[in-house]
């Protein structure tokens, strides 16, 4: 595999569209949002979801942190993962963490792409590595109607619930947003982990194509798009802009005379020059 010599930075439109980009769990499970109303996807979301794309389109096992639901290899936690595999072992007994290290980097993409920390019980040392693709949290472009529908359920789940089967609840959706992911690859973590050329167009690939075989009850198919990847390639290690930089090039507004978005082509798109640096603009899948 080719070494990334040249920094990246990234950003990802998505709409959302009577969908629940995001539950909190400690507020009932509604959309999240921040005080000024604008809606929010946690980094650990956005990873999970990029996790699960690697996870489709890559061998079983290149995958070190799973869900319990798309478990490929039989392990039921990240530590029985990390024991069964005999080169972390081996650098566990030497108690070298470089060689520990490489070995999980060489092993799980995840693990070299956003880092990983290795520390389980009985294990003599600890590990921390530091993944080069840095993600925000997403954020909505307008603040976020929340719609929220009360349910019930038919039936009863125990044949000894003393409920009655039709129990209420509660299910949220946001009407409409459009959320905006940044991220950056440094090559310094990268050439560290071993994260390479090849493995930063399979981050783009799994970007464009995010929600894809995502479907949920609180995200139904078509209800979450990628509806514009931004993709800047440096021409240097460093880079010839900050990410900041790069990020604020990126402009958004509301079109003339809207004051509530109710669709993507609502927003007028528009991207700052820089010079020597252009964005490769993808559509989403």
């Amino acid at each position: 595999m080719s070494k990334l010599t040249n920094k990246i930075d990234f950003a990802v439109l998505v709409t959302v569209k009577n969908a629940n980009p995001n539950g909190d769990p400690i507020n009932g499970n509604r959309p999240r949002e921040n005080y000024d109303g604008f809606g929010e996807i946690s980094d650990v979301c956005i990873k999970r979801k990029i996790r699960n794309r690697l996870q489709d389109s890559m061998p079983k096992g290149s995958i070190f942190v799973q869900s319990d639901e798309r478990c490929d290899d039989g392990f039921k936690s990240l530590s029985d993962r990390a024991k069964s595999y005999k080169p972390l072992q081996e650098a566990l007994k030497a108690k070298d963490k470089d060689v520990y290290a490489k070995a999980a980097c060489e092993k799980w993409i995840d693990v070299r792409t956003f880092g990983q920390v290795f520390a389980f019980k009985d294990d003599s040392v600890s590990v921390g590595v530091r993944g080069p693709v840095s993600i925000h949290s997403a954020v909505s472009l307008s603040p976020i109607d929340i719609f929220s529908m009360q349910i019930t359920k038919s039936v009863n789940s125990e044949t000894k619930d003393k409920k009655s089967s039709d129990t209420m609840g509660m299910k949220h959706r946001v009407d409409f947003g459009v959320y905006l992911i940044k991220g950056s690859i440094n090559t310094q973590l990268a050439d560290k982990t071993g994260f390479s050329e090849e493995d930063s167009e399979k981050i783009k690939d799994a970007l464009k194509t995010l929600f894809v075989n995502d479907t949920s009850s609180a995200r139904p198919d078509g209800s979450m798009e990628v509806r514009k990847l931004y993709w800047w390639k440096h021409n240097c290690p460093i880079g010839q802009y900050s990410s900041a930089q790069v990020h604020r090039s990126l402009k958004i507004d509301l079109k003339e005379g809207i004051d509530l978005p109710k669709n993507f082509e609502d927003y007028e798109i528009t991207i700052e020059p820089l010079e020597g640096l252009e964005a490769e603009i993808i559509d989403g899948i």
